[in-house]
């Protein structure tokens, strides 16, 4: 069976790829560089902020458009590799972005809280809506995104950002990994020290927890490193304190140095260009691609906005063997950023049902 990689690109217009009023997507294709014997293509346009995808279990591709406060459906019925509509299903939400479909339920988390709805299959419709967490911390503004995970023994997982750049939290579920139970109930910080884990993805085989971290800004072009951690419960992974390997900040506030605090903490498992501003993560797991490929994780740059010479805005592969990564990432695709001009900005990647 064929298992593709999609890949949502999008600075204001689109899903998979961006188109500016001034450019045509596909002049934006043609300039995209891939492995050789890869292709890619449209699958569906015109859309406003696409953030993360999700399947229904009948094989529909969902989308969170965060900045619209929408949710859409994006069919493919005749299954020619084109979405035939883009069919909104949920509106007036608050920044939605995390999105799961679970248990007979499909999971949206907003800024500021976590909804579920049951799903119509044929209808695309979504019925019963249930707000299951109601308070998550948006006091403070900074890193309003908010994904959700499910393990595999049905646990959900919040990764809820920092307010700030460098600075202590006053809620602890901020920069940090909250698990629930699937129903929202009995929350509790499974790991922190996380300023801004955009994705977080189990493991398909070994179940273990991945996510991404944009580490702080105005440390130059070349610090702090940003992040893939390995996530296990109780851990710290140094934010305020500490980046990288455990490398202590050097402009957080003296009076909250913390002795020994960082030698205490969770290294990265991967250690990524600073500033790529990595988000979305998957595993691939199909048979498509030549062997090489199995169990790779794909890694979504969004690309920097305070670096003096522009990095990230690609798609990268990091080589896993035996459930263990190479430590070594490579170029999957590129060309989102060409002479200085900003074509598109990846956000997340999933592979088809």
């Amino acid at each position: 069976m064929k298992r593709y990689l999609y890949v949502i690109a999008a600075t204001l217009a689109t899903f998979l790829l961006p188109t500016y009023a001034f450019t045509s997507e596909h002049s934006i294709i043609k300039g995209l560089s891939l492995p050789e014997g890869f292709s890619i293509s449209i699958y569906a346009k015109g859309l406003k902020g696409p953030r993360f995808m999700a399947y229904s279990p009948d094989g529909v591709l969902h989308v969170t458009l965060t900045r619209a406060g929408k949710v859409v459906a994006l069919p493919d019925v005749n299954n020619d590799g084109v979405s035939d509509s883009a069919i909104t299903v949920a509106r007036g939400l608050n920044r939605p972005h995390g999105i799961a479909f679970y248990n007979g339920y499909v999971y949206i988390a907003e800024s500021g809280k976590v909804i579920r709805f049951r799903p119509e299959m044929r209808s695309l419709k979504l019925k019963d809506k249930e707000v299951i967490v109601h308070n998550l911390p948006t006091k403070g503004g900074g890193h309003f995104t908010r994904t959700l995970a499910f393990s595999p023994d049905g646990k959900m997982y919040v990764s809820v950002g920092s307010s700030c750049n460098v600075c202590m939290e006053q809620d602890k579920r901020r920069s940090a990994i909250v698990r629930f139970n699937s129903d929202g109930s009995n929350p509790e910080i499974y790991a922190e020290g996380l300023r801004n884990a955009v994705g977080i993805i189990f493991h398909p085989l070994t179940g273990a927890l991945y996510g991404t971290e944009n580490s702080r800004d105005w440390l130059g072009n070349d610090l702090p490193p940003d992040e893939v951690n390995l996530i296990t419960q109780g851990a710290n992974y140094g934010w305020p304190f500490c980046f990288g390997q455990r490398a202590e900040d050097p402009e957080f506030s003296p009076e909250f140095s913390m002795v020994g605090f960082c030698e205490k903490t969770t290294p990265p498992l991967i250690e990524l260009q600073a500033h790529s501003a990595p988000l979305g993560l998957r595993f691939y797991t199909g048979a498509m691609f030549p062997p090489e490929y199995s169990g790779n994780m794909f890694i979504a740059f969004h690309g920097s906005w305070n670096r003096t010479v522009p990095t990230g805005y690609k798609i990268v592969r990091v080589p896993f063997a035996n459930g263990k990564p190479s430590g070594i990432y490579e170029n999957f695709i590129t060309g989102w950023l060409r002479d200085g001009k900003k074509l598109g900005r990846p956000v997340d990647i999933i592979q088809d049902s």
